[in-house]
């Protein structure tokens, strides 16, 4: 194996290791696997491009392309075009799940679960960070340099996952870098024949090593230390989801039963409540007759440590074929089942499934777990809701006011669990709650009390601008300013509610979407929504809306309600403006009434293979397309430039005229006037037609010889400049192993050369192009597929077309310089001054 090529696989290994940091942070490896083989094509075309050998920017733009296309064929082959090159959807698709990856990060705990997006940041990471380290290390022949981005990706995994086995990972990661820079050093060295050792360090001692090797050691050990130091600075914490070391939280599960955790979905909801422009995130369709209470539930937050709400630890199961009565619903409170379909965008993807609560069946295609106690579903091995089409069935429960009022006391199973509160939450919370509450003399009474305090008679207001805020104090905080959003409400109700001995938990989804004028409902990110649930007795977790100007007030709670009616029409989500308002609003950036008649954009059709955007426009197609090509073209321009150079080399000497024959000039130029033809023939002016035409009939003998030399340098024989055409024709014939016929063609091609470098009177041979073709069909015979493959695809002599190229910048120079020269002469002024 060569130093390059031993060189190029110690960059591929030593990234590999280093990205082996990254493990503990997801659930699955699998992502690994997939990564090395991407990686190891990565580093293929730059060892091939190197062989070419390609200029370092265009090798390094060669492996940029391929990761690129590596990318489009495995996160968004069904986007490509032809399945291969990346066009707009195909760009627009990486970029959704580039977000959708930070989504996730934001919410998951470690280890989260192997979403596409996740999946996507760790590949595509990691073979950014391989393109850096093959670019530094082997394109540039900077070894240690290499060592940033692999202390980059190394330290932002050892700063993530804070295991125990850091340690290890931070050897393997060194591991990878010494090897690389030994590989490095040891190639430098094979440059300058035996590997040479230094002075002993002790009279008739052994010799020492040398000075580049003890240079290579001090970098390793500086590098080193710097690896192991920046892990433990105190550098700025960012907290929650995956960045979270206390790995809180809610997410997928393993398939095999076991527990979840991670997800905190409060940490986007705020980010949802003010965008700029809304975005439909679902449409369902519904036969239920109260679309006022059409709440899609995602999960419930239980876990209350006196700074935030999160979900607990849970235990996941497959999906059963009947669900369960909800816990504590009991025989007598009325109920309805209704069937609810829902049509998820192709842009949301949630780990948990939004339905109406209490679900009584679910029928939805992929891998979906079913968690018991929150009774919802959560996506098992990266599923996502991303379009998913989807029907519910779901229990309608509508207890009467007297049943809620008259509800006993919560099992202590219950009671011990949703009613604990933390010591370090600050007291004035249970003062306030028992000052709202003051003469109520159930838990029901409690609630609505509590509810009301915040909705109604509190001096609240509603305003997203709020931050959502953190610490032992946020809740007394929240309570003396009185302004926040659906978070807070929900946060401090049901915080409230547990200091009065009432179980309460906060759930997390949409509140009712806005009616369309088809009869479904649009759900849109401003729709996002958390409220408190409360438990009694016989009824079991029952919804409470706090937040003013959002959902619906339950009609359970209203004065002399009985239960048992429903609001005539159903009440639109209100906007999530920063301020409450009198009038009301629709949840999306236009008003309910323009929606129904038609002023609005569509909702999102129920049937995923419909769309609902207005195209791409037709100029963005067409630059992507460009660009596409480009790309595919890209890789092909040393086969086309090849062919080409080729058809105008054997081309000319079929048509080459002889010494005493007429010139035909044609387009190279009239008499009088200095021309350069594309052989690289002057033809100077004055020269008479014999001389013009000696002159033509050089030029297309040296390009039927260059020609010859080029074919066999694609099939595996360098040229030798420093040979006579003589010498190099007999060196071709011995290591191309030719025939006797072949043989003699090559030393005709030669002879011819030498006739017209040498002789008096020079003049073009006949027939010189089907010499070379013959050796070209001969080589070709004797080669292997892959030598084929590589002459027609990638030949080695494509190099001179970047040799050309700096050929004619570097005359371009020289004649813009001697212009400016000439030019400045002129502009001065004459050395003699008249009188």
């Amino acid at each position: 194996m060569s130093g390059r090529a031993r060189l190029t696989l110690c960059a591929w290994a030593a990234t590999l290791m280093a990205a082996s940091a990254l493990l503990p942070l997801v659930e699955s490896v699998g992502w690994m696997l997939q990564a090395a083989v991407l990686l190891a094509v990565q580093a293929g075309v730059g060892a091939a491009a190197r062989r070419i050998p390609l200029a370092r920017p265009l090798t390094v733009a060669a492996q940029t392309l391929v990761t690129l296309v590596l990318l489009t064929l495995v996160f968004a082959r069904q986007q490509a075009l032809g399945g291969l090159i990346p066009g707009p959807d195909a760009f627009r698709y990486l970029g959704d799940l580039l977000q959708m990856g930070a989504d996730d990060v934001g919410r998951y705990a470690i280890p989260a679960p192997l979403s596409d997006g996740i999946r996507l940041m760790l590949v595509g990471g990691v073979l950014v960070i391989g393109l850096l380290v093959d670019t530094l290390a082997v394109t540039f022949r900077s070894a240690a340099p290499a060592g940033l981005p692999l202390l980059a990706l190394y330290s932002v995994a050892a700063g993530l996952s804070a295991g125990a086995a850091d340690w290890f990972f931070f050897l393997l990661a060194a591991a990878g870098y010494l090897m690389l820079l030994l590989a490095e050093g040891r190639e430098r060295l094979s440059q300058w024949g035996r590997v040479f050792g230094g002075a002993a360090r002790v009279p008739g001692g052994e010799p020492g090593p040398s000075a580049p090797v003890r240079t290579g050691r001090r970098i390793g050990a500086v590098s080193l230390g710097i690896a192991l130091v920046v892990p433990l600075l105190p550098l700025p914490e960012i907290q929650g989801g995956l960045l979270d070391s206390a790995r809180t939280g809610v997410g997928a599960g393993t398939g095999g039963g076991g527990t979840i955790s991670a997800v905190n979905p409060l940490v986007s909801l705020r980010d949802s409540l003010n965008v700029d422009e809304d975005r439909t995130v679902m449409v369902l369709r519904t036969n239920s007759d109260d679309l006022s209470d059409m709440y899609l539930r995602i999960v419930s937050l239980d876990d209350f440590d006196g700074t935030t709400w999160k979900p607990s630890k849970r235990h996941i199961v497959a999906v059963p074929d009947e669900f369960p009565t909800p816990t504590g619903l009991g025989a007598d409170i009325k109920r309805a089942e209704i069937t609810t379909r829902v049509s998820a965008a192709d842009w949301y993807a949630q780990d948990w499934l939004p339905m109406p609560y209490p679900p009584s069946d679910v029928s939805i295609k992929g891998n979906w777990r079913y968690e018991p106690e929150g009774m919802t579903l959560v996506g098992d091995h990266g599923q996502t809701t991303r379009g998913a089409t989807y029907e519910v069935k779901s229990l309608e429960v509508q207890p009467t006011a007297e049943q809620l009022a008259t509800a006993p006391e919560a099992p202590e199973a219950v009671r011990g669990k949703y009613t604990d509160v933390p010591d370090s939450l600050p007291a004035v919370v249970a003062e306030t709650a028992r000052e709202v509450t003051q003469g109520a003399t159930t838990d029901y009474a409690k609630a609505v009390a509590l509810q009301d305090y915040f909705a109604v008679n509190g001096g609240f207001q509603y305003d997203t601008a709020v931050e959502v805020g953190s610490g032992r104090d946020a809740i007394a905080r929240f309570l003396k300013d009185k302004q926040g959003f659906c978070v807070h409400f929900s946060f401090a109700m049901a915080a409230m509610a547990r200091t009065l001995g009432i179980p309460a938990r906060v759930a997390v989804g949409f509140a009712p979407g806005s009616p369309q004028a088809d009869g479904s409902v649009s759900v849109g990110l401003k729709d996002a929504h958390a409220w408190p649930e409360l438990y009694f007795e016989g009824v079991g977790w029952t919804r409470f809306e706090p937040t003013p100007t959002r959902g619906t007030t339950p009609s359970y709670t209203l004065p002399e309600s009985s239960g048992s009616s429903v609001p005539d029409l159903p009440q639109a989500t209100r906007s999530a403006g920063a301020a409450p308002s009198d009038a009301p609003s629709a949840s999306t950036s236009c008003s309910t009434q323009d929606k129904n008649a038609g002023g609005c954009a569509g909702a999102l059709p129920l049937n995923p293979q419909q769309r609902s955007d207005s195209g791409t426009p037709w100029y963005e197609i067409l630059g992507w397309t460009l660009l596409g090509l480009a790309a595919l073209i890209l890789p092909l321009l040393p086969m086309l430039w090849r062919l080409r150079r080729r058809s105008v080399r054997l081309a000319s000497a079929q048509h080459a005229p002889s010494a005493a024959g007429p010139a035909r000039l044609g387009r190279r130029g009239r008499a009088g006037e200095q021309h350069t033809d594309e052989l690289g023939m002057t033809v100077l002016p004055g020269e008479t037609p014999s001389q013009q035409a000696t002159e033509v009939a050089v030029g297309h003998v040296l390009a039927v010889w260059r020609e010859l030399t080029d074919t066999a340098w694609d099939y595996g024989i360098p040229p030798d400049d420093a040979l006579t055409p003589r010498k190099a024709a007999a060196r071709i014939v011995r290591l191309g192993h030719l025939d006797e016929p072949t043989a003699q063609s090559v030393r005709r091609v030669a002879s011819a050369v030498e006739q017209v470098l040498f002789a008096p009177q020079p003049r073009a041979e006949a027939g010189l192009a089907g010499d070379v073709r013959g050796l070209r069909t001969a080589l070709r015979s004797r080669s292997s597929w892959t030598t084929r493959l590589r002459a027609v695809v990638a030949p080695r002599s494509a190099v001179r077309a970047v040799w050309d190229l700096s050929d004619r910048w570097t005359a371009l120079r020289a004649d813009w310089t001697t212009r400016w020269a000439a030019l400045v002469r002129r502009g001065r002024p004459s050395e003699q001054q008249s009188g």
